[in-house]
């Protein structure tokens, strides 16, 4: 079809859906380029989501690895932390 496109990773928060009990985990979804923009598509939520933190495009999942090392590694801390804030507060809106 001859469409842009391109792969996305980075974190989706739980604003504006049902919080469940499992911590939440980085995601990947992937943005095509239609009549002058980039639109976010989500095979695996498949619903609009708020929130997403993008850190990375690319190809594909090899393009924008959250980590690549060579030898012994460890991780020893990663947290991401978001907070929604309503416009009555000062967030963006």
């Amino acid at each position: 079809m001859n469409i842009p496109a391109r792969y996305c990773t980075g974190f989706l928060g739980d604003i504006g859906v049902p919080p469940v009990p499992d911590p939440m985990d980085f995601s990947a979804w992937f943005e095509a380029y239609l009549g002058g923009r980039w639109y976010t598509f989500d095979a695996r939520h498949n619903t609009p989501r708020i929130g997403r933190i993008l850190m990375a495009c690319g190809r594909d999942a090899a393009d924008v690895a959250l980590s690549t090392s060579f030898g012994p590694s460890r991780l020893t801390g990663f947290k991401v932390v978001t907070d929604e804030l309503s416009q009555e507060s000062g967030g963006f809106g």
